[in-house]
């Protein structure tokens, strides 16, 4: 059982006295934690060999979201993120949701897609059935490309053939190979099996193999996260809670009726999910393409999520989204951090990973919704940005808080105010 994630006062602690706490819990040993919070982290050398032209590292400052109960357990998740009040905004809505059980998430198999487009097919639907009568064949042949994902349970499930039409190309054959990754993100044995199976297809079809390739489209592989929240939970500053329910509700009806306003809804959910899918070295990329290409599945851009209220006048909210993450292979398995990340959540399969990361995000979701339907927006951002103007502006050690304290109390969060600001506190 992993200690609480409730560390109260945790925000208001020198940076120190934080990860004196956070080492006191014992989840991870002095090198591990060392890695986490990038002394050493990911050095020149180790990042040497995973890309091209390395000159160095670049880091993000590394957060830590409290308060989260998923599926019963307590997590304390790693947010590597630039962006102020992320981190803030989920650890209050994950504190929120604890108040009606935390969250609750599942996942389906992790079944990845992988593409083979057949060019220059001479009847299109011959060549479609020669490859679905041949489909026994062609799934043992896939799955004993990769021996150790087939003895951990993997391999090829099933196959579908699709005929797509373009002016460009005519009539072309694409066949879906649908693979079983089990806890790694998959592209690589995806991408292998599709390249193998390319001669096969081509003797069954008599047509050209162009593009082999996994999609980011991984709608075999969503999660989904759901949560309630009390509806006397949701009241502060005046504002009644059946108030901010009715708005949070309103505001999110708003990004399912215009893709507008669901582009920006979309991109504080993922907010939440980008920040933990990189610290746990997952692709970030794929993810972002995955949930914003599902998000238009029906031909029209619309929420990932859904807000509304259960018989007893409770918030409920709900998040789907396809999230193709592994805790093995690629970056997740060579960055010191990556690892750190994942033993500090306790995650020990993908979809537990995918469970955590479904939930942040929708209590991300929550916490924009929120402040958009109160307060607005800008006022807690706006607190938090302000000391990152302080520092752009020249603030130093003490002066940084000062400023900052300054500036968000004239309202006027800007650079050339911090300077004003800066200038009159040194004289």
């Amino acid at each position: 059982m992993n200690p609480t994630s409730r560390i109260p006062g945790f925000y208001n602690l020198p940076l120190e006295a934080r990860r004196e706490r956070l080492t006191a819990l014992g989840l991870l040993s002095p090198a591990e934690f060392a890695a986490l919070v990038g002394e050493p982290g990911l050095t020149a050398a180790q990042a040497d060999p995973m890309i091209e032209n390395v000159v160095g590292t670049f880091a993000l400052p590394l957060g830590i979201a409290l308060n989260f109960v998923v599926n019963g357990r307590e997590v304390l998740v790693p947010m590597a993120i630039e962006e102020p009040s992320v981190v803030a905004a989920a650890s209050y809505m994950a504190k929120l949701a604890r108040a009606g059980g935390g969250f609750t998430a599942h996942t389906r198999a992790p079944e990845m897609i992988g593409q083979i487009q057949i060019l220059d097919v001479a009847d299109p639907h011959e060549a479609r059935l020669r490859i679905l009568e041949a489909r026994a064949e062609i799934l043992e042949a896939a799955t004993a490309i990769d021996p150790v994902l087939q003895r951990l349970g993997g391999g090829a499930r099933d196959l579908e053939v699709r005929i797509l039409n373009h002016p460009a190309l005519g009539d072309f054959l694409v066949v879906h190979l649908i693979y079983d990754v089990r806890d790694a993100m998959g592209a690589n044995a995806v991408n292998t099996a599709c390249e193998r199976l390319a001669p096969r297809l081509e003797a069954l079809t008599g047509g050209r193999v162009h593009l082999r390739i996994l999609s980011n489209l991984a709608d075999r592989r969503l999660a989904r996260s759901r949560c309630t929240v009390p509806v006397e939970a949701l009241a502060f500053d005046g504002f009644r809670g059946e108030e901010v329910r009715d708005g949070i509700i309103a505001a999110w009806a708003f990004a399912a009726a215009d893709p507008y306003r669901a582009a920006t809804h979309n991109k504080g959910i993922m907010n939440g999910i980008d920040p933990v899918v990189i610290a746990t070295g997952n692709d970030w990329r794929a993810v972002e393409a995955g949930a914003h290409a599902y998000a238009a599945r029906s031909g029209r851009y619309t929420s990932l999520s859904t807000w509304g209220k259960d018989a007893d006048g409770n918030l409920v909210g709900t998040l789907e989204l396809p999230l193709a993450v592994g805790i093995v292979g690629g970056a997740t398995r060579v960055h010191p951090a990556a690892q750190a990340a994942l033993k500090l959540m306790g995650v020990q399969t993908a979809a537990q990973l995918a469970e955590i990361i479904a939930a942040v995000g929708l209590a991300q979701n929550l916490g924009a919704l929120r402040a958009l339907a109160t307060e607005g927006i800008q006022r807690g951002h706006m607190t938090l940005h302000a000391r990152q103007v302080a520092i752009a502006a020249g603030a130093q050690g003490a002066e940084i808080a000062e400023v900052a304290r300054r500036l968000a109390e004239s309202g006027e969060v800007r650079i050339d105010r911090a300077q004003e600001i800066l200038a009159q506190m040194r004289k």
